[in-house]
Formats: structure tokens, sequence, C-alpha cells
């Protein structure tokens, strides 16, 4: 009898055992998985930013872009065709229709073709023109400067000759070392700068401009 007990005593235990080994091998963590490193998600890609364009051609204000061989990167005999590229912006054709051989480019600000021009000529850049107060011209004299202002700034060295239509005055110098160009103010009966233009001669002194 106690043999018998002892057998059905040993049996149980085994069966307890078992079952506690069991549940703890359902319960662990395989220690490979447990280690891992959890999956690291992927930064964000970034959305992509278009290249910022360009800023169109503005008005230089009082920079001196003008000079006795042209505008800026623009040079008296530039091609018309080819001078929207160096002044880096769009420019208006204004009285082409009318004569295809002389007529003005302006830049898209600009409102009225006395404020700032370009003089096309057979094709070619041929002079720059401004009635504005806001544009410097080669050597600094401006439109609403005064005629003994102007003549002190160059040395005296403005010729004077009398204006076609008004009381006024033209006021203008060759260029030194620059070929058959030329600076000219044109002055009010009072002597007052009332606009000014630069560029290639014969163009430079045609008074009514392209007509």
């Amino acid at each position: 009898m106690r043999k018998l007990l002892s057998i059905t005593l040993i049996v149980a235990l085994g069966a307890c055992t078992a079952e506690h080994a069991s549940t703890t091998t359902e319960n662990e963590v395989p220690a490979d998985v447990a280690g891992a490193t959890p999956p690291v998600s992927p930064p964000p890609v970034a959305a992509e930013v278009p290249a910022p364009t360009a800023p169109a051609a503005t008005p230089d204000g009082d920079l001196g872009m003008a000079t006795f061989a042209g505008y800026g990167d623009i040079k008296f005999g530039t091609l018309a065709a080819d001078m929207g590229k160096a002044w880096g912006g769009e420019l208006k054709e204004v009285g082409k229709d009318y004569n295809a051989s002389c007529y003005f480019m302006t830049p898209a600000w600009v409102k009225a073709p006395a404020e700032f021009a370009f003089m096309i000529s057979d094709g070619k850049f041929a002079r720059f023109g401004t009635e504005s107060t806001k544009y410097v011209a080669p050597g600094g004299g401006k439109v609403g400067m005064r005629e003994a202002q102007l003549q002190a700034l160059y040395n005296h060295a403005l010729k004077a000759s009398p204006h076609k239509y008004t009381d006024g005055k033209y006021l203008s110098i060759a260029a030194s070392g620059v070929a058959a160009t030329k600076l000219v103010f044109e002055t009010d009966a009072q002597g007052i700068v009332t606009e000014w233009r630069v560029g290639l001669l014969p163009e430079v002194d045609y008074v009514e401009g392209c007509s």
C-alpha cells in the first residue's frame, strides 16, 4: 500500500512540473526578440521647394547704369533681338508698327516711354533717354538740375545751342575715347534740365525721336 502511494505522488509531482514548464515557456519572450531594437520609421520626405525665380529687371534708381558705352550690360550697337537677354527681363516694343527702322523698347514697368526708353535704329540699340528725375546721366547730371549746376559738374565742357522748339537750350558733350557717342541735355527757358539722352551719332541728335 505504501509503495502504491509513493508511485501516485511521484506521478502527480511530474505532471505539476510539466504544466509549470509549459506555462513558463508560453509566457517567455525569446532572447533574440527581446533584445532586438524596434524598427525605426523612415524620416518624412521633405517637400521639394522650387528654386526661387529671378526677379524681373527693375528701375536702377540712381545707380548710374547709363554710360557713354550703353546702359548696364546693353551696349550701343547690340541687336534688338539680344537686348532682352542682356537686360534680364521683358522689353516692350513701342512704335515698331509705325516705323520698323526706328522705334523704342521699354521695360515692362515703364508707364510712358518718356520715362525710360531705349531707341532702336536699324535693328540695333542706338540711344537711351529719360525725362525722369530718378536716373543719373554719365558724369552725374540729372533732370531738374539748373544749367549752372550742370556746367560746373562737367567743368564747363558742355556745348550750348538753341533749342529747336522752346526758349531753352541743348547742352551736349561728346564721349572721350568712346567711338561716336554723345550726351545731350535739354533745358527749358528757366535753364532747368527737362530731359537727357546718351547714344550714338546721329541718333542722339534726333530732336523728335523717331518721328
